[in-house]
């Protein structure tokens, strides 16, 4: 059964500027900690995997020592992390369903495609489900996300570009790695997806468009949609897809033919324990 996977942000739709970034910089706010990330500050956290792991990676110990608002003892400010990450979801979450973040080109198509056609469909993403689901459903309507299944990084002790989120993937879905596509949109995503053994297609984002992604079938500015929507354009085609103004499902099926680079290194396995959520 061939299956496609979804990276959420940055894939389903461009959610960082307009959507993470704000929500981060409220949240700060509210609870009285002097951080507030610009947009070059938060390009270089984009590369930190999870929510949490970013804004913990703010409160240093010089912050704490500038602000009452944030303890000393790190396990305090953990603690801290957790509840300003839960106000932060509730705003990103807000600012998905009041219809600011509509969907990147091509993803409600394909999905409505791809289902169509038989295939499996899942979002795998380091994102916290409540915020993935947001998302999802407001990229392709309710009815086509009830039927797409939702992997979220709280399912997972490793966030990308650990590749535990697609590992749990494939174990709860059942299928092989030879039958499975991602959709990913970063060096870390893209990372994550071919440790996992997984052909990917990468559609830069905002915040990704210099990234490297050797490892990658295919390189597009987004899946694209027939005219009058927005084409694609193919910034690389190492497996030599030769897709058109927008991506098919054709174009998938050749991808699930090209061969993937064998992956060097230890072998994961993917962990059911709770953790903290992205």
């Amino acid at each position: 059964m061939p299956t496609l996977i979804f990276d959420c942000d940055g894939v389903l739709a461009d959610t960082e500027r307009h959507g993470h970034l704000p929500a981060f910089n409220q949240t700060f706010e509210e609870f009285g900690i002097p951080v507030h990330w610009s947009e070059s500050d938060y390009a270089e956290k984009v590369t930190i995997g999870g929510g949490k792991e970013r804004m913990l990676s703010a409160l240093t110990d010089e912050v704490a020592r500038s602000s009452e608002s944030v303890p000393a003892d790190l396990e305090q400010r953990r603690d801290l992390v957790a509840r300003l990450h839960r106000r932060k979801t509730e705003l990103y979450t807000s600012i998905v369903d009041s219809g600011a973040l509509p969907a990147r080109p091509g993803i409600a198509r394909i999905a409505a495609d791809a289902l169509a056609a038989g295939w499996t469909l899942a979002v795998a993403s380091t994102s916290a489900e409540a915020s993935v689901r947001s998302v999802l459903t407001h990229a392709v309507g309710p009815v086509l996300a009830a039927q797409i299944a939702v992997f979220a990084g709280d399912r997972v002790p490793a966030k990308k570009p650990a590749p535990d989120i697609y590992l749990l993937a494939l174990t709860e879905l059942g299928v092989p790695a030879g039958e499975v596509v991602v959709i990913e949109d970063s060096r870390n995503g893209l990372r994550a997806a071919h440790a996992a053994g997984l052909r990917t297609v990468v559609t830069v984002s905002s915040y990704t468009a210099d990234e490297d992604f050797t490892e990658a079938q295919l390189v597009l500015s987004s899946l694209g949609d027939p005219a009058p929507g927005e084409p694609a354009v193919v910034l690389d085609d190492p497996g030599s897809v030769r897709p058109g103004a927008f991506l098919t499902l054709d174009d998938l099926a050749t991808i699930l033919q090209r061969q993937i680079a064998p992956v060097s290194g230890t072998t994961h396995t993917p962990s059911s324990t709770p953790t903290e959520n992205s």
